[in-house]
């Protein structure tokens, strides 16, 4: 996917230099660049967000922390009463450990998930009004298009050719 973003990118900056004849005048397609991320975080509403997510990941680590006290809990109430249970208390036991010790893991990886969707939920709508923002900026300047830079994509962009939009995105998000 990259490398086709890029060979278009390509493309585009090549056209113009394409164009034959003194009278035909090619305009040079301009480009913007910025970072996503960093564009992101520095709007007004993120901390907020954080600040949600990181309630709701709290309450998580402390039903963790819960389930895996009881668990040792219970667990070492086995390990000093196994040599006094009869052999079907003891295989009812184990058996109670090992239910609690799958449920404590499904409970931790669905939690993974449920927190993986909060986030996407919450920043969704920064999402949007930044993409907004983006392609406010973008056709104001009159940009083919807008690079995210960081995913490295783009180790190199020539200065004179494109337009770095990160300073401007990041006052216009703050109005």
């Amino acid at each position: 996917m990259i490398k086709h973003i890029i060979i278009a990118i390509m493309v585009l900056l090549a056209v113009p230099s394409m164009a034959q004849g003194e009278d035909s005048v090619a305009t040079q397609v301009r480009f913007g660049y910025l970072s996503y991320e960093a564009a992101l975080t520095a709007m007004p509403e993120y901390e907020s967000a954080q600040q949600q997510l990181n309630i709701l990941r709290e309450a998580y680590e402390k039903e963790l922390q819960r389930a895996e006290e009881e668990f040792n809990r219970k667990y070492e109430d086995f390990l000093e009463g196994q040599k006094d249970y009869p052999r079907t208390i003891l295989l009812k036991r184990q058996s109670e450990l090992q239910d609690m010790m799958q449920r404590n893991l499904k409970f931790k990886q669905q939690g993974k998930l449920d927190l993986a969707e909060a986030e996407r939920k919450t920043l969704a709508p920064l999402r949007a009004r930044l993409n907004e923002a983006i392609a406010t900026v973008a056709r104001q300047r009159h940009l083919a298009l807008v690079i995210n830079t960081d995913s490295n994509a783009c180790p190199f962009i020539e200065p004179a050719m494109g337009v770095d939009l990160n300073t401007e995105i990041k006052e216009k998000l703050q109005k």
